[in-house]
């Protein structure tokens, strides 16, 4: 026989009431701060209507002045004659804007630290000095299945735990055989293409820290205060590395094994920046890589949060980035750039590219500027640009 169903109701007590109160006044008050979080963005807020809100944005000001920026040594040559002269005057002047070299270069003295043996070719740990008390550490992986003298390729790296990450050596500083992110060991790359790699150490990277900066882990680079302390007195940190690049030179002409009238160099990244300068203020500098780093100053660093060593004082006054970088020409120039490299945009990437293709057709040596894009982000990639180098050097 059915009946009524039984209801079973729980007695609620003051706690559970209590309870319940505390939970809701929780949320709201969470509500209240994650709405109020959301809605305020700064002192503008609000009064948005009776500012104007460009006028506040340092960026987009920077950006202006760009479009009235001098850029008195901009390319404008018409005939070859005309580009060397060019050539030759923003040198001078980009050497000037880095803070300038030495007078007198340092005994080098250098030292083999050791030396080891892998299945595809011969590494060997040196130093040398560079500068009175400051010396240079670096790796020269020979290749096995090639002859001396060999052609010499100095590879530079980029922001991160320093020339390690171009050697084969990872983080425990034991041997590794497979290559990664970012930088693939591009420096074993180059002996697997038959040439010698040269690979140095930055200054602000690696082993060539401060115990305070080193103390903070493998990663951290000492490019600030470094960089900060170069600008104090006149220089810069490319200036620095730059003059590194051309010590090594001077270190290849003491070597046997390596000849000096076949160097190239290569970096990604603030090592493709260093490459760039470099092989515009170094003609010792045969042929040229520079992987995720040919932009523009407009749209890379001035536009988007980048290491203060990559800044030249004034150099907006007298030249972009396509300039320094066409003072290569005529010798071969590789650029390669991911399409999705967050801090290197592609379009300001290829715009670059174009003037300095320009610049190499002036010379009559269009087909010796070459630019690969790949699918990918800020990484090295070298598909094209270690046979590119390989072609040019053998």
């Amino acid at each position: 026989m059915s009946g009524t169903p039984k209801i079973s109701i729980r007695r609620v007590s003051r706690r559970d009431l209590g309870k319940v109160a505390l939970a809701s006044v929780a949320a709201m008050e969470a509500s209240r701060t994650l709405k109020g979080q959301q809605k305020y963005t700064g002192a503008l807020d609000g009064v948005e209507d009776k500012v104007d809100g460009a006028a506040f944005d340092p960026v987009l000001y920077t950006r202006k002045l760009h479009e009235s920026a001098p850029l008195r040594m901009t390319f404008q040559a018409k005939t070859r004659a005309e580009a060397e002269r060019w050539q030759k005057s923003l040198r001078a002047k980009m050497l000037e804007l880095v803070g300038g070299f030495p007078e007198k270069r340092a005994l080098l003295q250098p030292q083999t630290l050791e030396v080891r043996d892998f299945p595809g070719y011969r590494r060997e740990k040196f130093v040398f000095q560079s500068r009175p008390g400051l010396d240079v550490l670096g790796y020269l992986l020979t290749p096995k299945d090639a002859k001396a003298p060999y052609a010499p390729v100095i590879a530079i790296p980029g922001h991160g735990r320093g020339v390690d990450d171009l050697v084969g050596i990872d983080q425990q500083g034991r041997d590794r055989t497979v290559k990664v992110d970012y930088q693939y060991d591009y420096a074993v790359q180059i002996a697997e293409h038959g040439m010698a790699a040269v690979a140095i150490e930055p200054m602000a990277f690696g082993c060539r820290r401060d115990p305070l900066t080193k103390s903070k882990g493998l990663t951290q680079t000492a490019c600030q205060p470094s960089a900060g302390a170069a600008l104090l007195f006149g220089q810069t940190m490319i200036g620095w590395r730059v003059y590194d690049v051309a010590r090594t030179i001077d270190w290849i002409e003491t070597r046997k094994d390596l000849d000096p009238a076949r160097v190239g160099c290569m970096g990604i990244s603030g090592g493709g920046t260093c490459t760039l300068f470099a092989a515009a203020i170094e003609t010792r500098i045969r042929a040229v890589f520079a992987s995720c780093s040919l932009n523009t100053f407009r749209d890379s660093i001035m536009s988007l949060s980048h290491c203060i060593d990559n800044y030249v004082p004034g150099i907006l006054n007298w030249a972009e980035m396509y300039d320094v970088a066409s003072l290569a020409a005529p010798r071969p120039f590789f650029a390669e750039s991911g399409d999705k490299d967050p801090i290197f945009p592609i379009a300001a990437s290829l715009a670059s590219f174009e003037r300095v293709k320009k610049v190499y057709e002036v010379f009559g040596a269009g087909d010796l500027a070459e630019q690969e894009v790949f699918d990918g982000h800020h990484m090295f990639w070298g598909k094209r640009g270690l046979p590119f180098l390989a072609k040019h050097l053998g």
